[in-house]
C-alpha cells in the first residue's frame, strides 16, 4: 500500500470522475485506476463500484475512505510538526493570561513546549486590560482573555474556547448531594468570588442579576490562591470557570457542579495586528486553534463529576 493509492481515493471521491481525480493527482487516468486495482487486491474488497463511468463507491469502499482521509490528515500533521521543528527549533514567547485561564493557558504552554524544543515561556496573570497594553507595547506576545470591546484595527483575536461555571465547595460544607445547582441556589450559599475589577466577577454577577437573586458574598480577592484557601475551609463556597481549576485542587477534596444555566463566556487568543511577528510567535498562533482546549477542558469537568450526564 502506498499513500499515492490513498490520495487517488480521496481525489476520486472529491472529483467523482476517473479523468478529473487522475489530472488532478498529476498522473494519466490509466495509472489512478491501476493503482485503486492495486489497493483492491492488497485488501481483497472492492472498493469502486464500476462501469464506464465512475458509479461511486462501495460500503467497504465508503469505509476505506474514512481511513484513507484520517491517515493523509495525520500524514500531513506530521509533516507540520517536523517543518516546525525544523523551522522554529527556540525561542522565547511571553503569555498574558486573565487568572480564570490559568489551566487552559497551562494547556497551552505544554503543547507549545512539545512542539518547540527550545523554547522558553513567561506567563503572566494580569486583568484584560493589562493584557491589552502590555500586547500593545509589545511587553508579552499573546494574550489569553475576554476580546470583547477589543479593537480589530489594533489586536487579532481567535476564540479558543468558552467558559463553564462551576459551583466550588469543600466536602466540610455539607452541601446536598446534586448534580447541579441553579443560580438562584448558588446565591443563598457564602460565596468567595474575585473583586469587581475582574471581568470575571462582572459576568458572574450578570448571571445572578438573570436569575432574579442577589449573592451572598463574604470574601473577595483578586487572587485565585485565596479564593481556593477559602473553599477550602469549607466556610464559604465559590464560583469559578472550569478553566481556573488547577488538578492540585480538584485532588483536595473539593467538589465541582456545573451551575445552570451555564453563562457561556468566549476567551480569546489576542495578538498585535501587524504586518509580520517573530517565527515562534506565528507558530503559537497557528497551533493554539488546533488544540481543543474546550474538549479537553469539558473533560475535566466531566471527570470530576461522573455521574453528571
Amino acid at each position: 500500500m502506498f499513500v499515492r493509492q490513498l490520495h487517488y481515493l480521496v481525489a476520486l471521491a472529491e472529483h467523482k470522475h476517473f479523468a478529473h481525480a487522475a489530472e488532478a493527482c498529476w498522473v494519466s487516468q490509466p495509472a489512478l485506476s491501476a493503482g485503486i486495482r492495486q489497493l483492491e487486491r492488497e485488501l481483497g474488497i472492492m472498493i469502486i463500484l464500476r462501469d464506464r463511468r465512475f458509479q461511486g463507491f462501495t460500503p467497504e469502499g465508503e469505509r476505506v475512505l474514512v481511513w484513507a482521509r484520517q491517515t493523509l490528515a495525520s500524514l500531513e500533521g506530521l509533516r507540520q510538526e517536523a517543518a516546525l521543528a525544523q523551522a522554529v527549533a527556540g525561542g522565547h514567547l511571553a503569555i498574558g493570561t486573565v487568572p480564570s485561564a490559568l489551566r487552559a493557558v497551562s494547556m497551552l504552554a505544554s503543547e507549545y513546549r512539545r512542539a518547540i524544543p527550545k523554547l522558553t515561556l513567561e506567563v503572566f496573570s494580569l486583568s484584560t486590560r493589562d493584557i491589552l497594553h502590555r500586547l500593545k507595547n509589545k511587553e508579552v506576545h499573546l494574550g489569553l482573555a475576554y476580546a470583547d470591546g477589543c479593537d480589530p484595527t489594533v489586536f487579532e483575536s481567535v476564540v479558543l474556547y468558552s467558559e463553564r461555571f462551576v459551583l466550588l465547595s469543600s466536602d466540610k460544607a455539607g452541601l446536598p448531594t446534586k448534580a447541579s445547582y441553579s443560580w438562584a441556589e448558588a446565591a443563598r450559599f457564602p460565596l468567595c468570588l474575585f473583586n469587581h475589577e475582574m471581568q470575571n466577577r462582572k459576568i458572574v454577577d450578570a448571571a445572578f442579576r438573570q436569575a432574579g437573586v442577589a449573592p451572598n458574598v463574604v470574601v473577595e480577592t483578586n487572587t485565585l490562591t485565596v479564593l481556593y484557601e477559602e473553599v477550602r475551609t469549607g466556610e464559604v463556597c465559590s464560583i469559578a470557570p472550569v478553566s481556573a481549576l488547577p488538578d492540585y485542587l480538584l485532588a483536595s477534596g473539593i467538589s465541582i457542579r456545573p451551575i445552570e444555566p451555564q453563562q457561556l463566556s468566549p476567551m480569546s487568543l489576542l495578538r498585535l495586528r501587524q504586518e509580520s511577528s517573530p517565527a515562534v510567535v506565528s507558530a503559537a498562533w497557528d497551533m493554539a486553534p488546533m488544540m481543543d482546549l474546550q474538549g479537553r477542558l469539558d473533560g475535566v469537568l466531566e471527570a470530576a463529576t461522573p455521574h453528571v450526564r
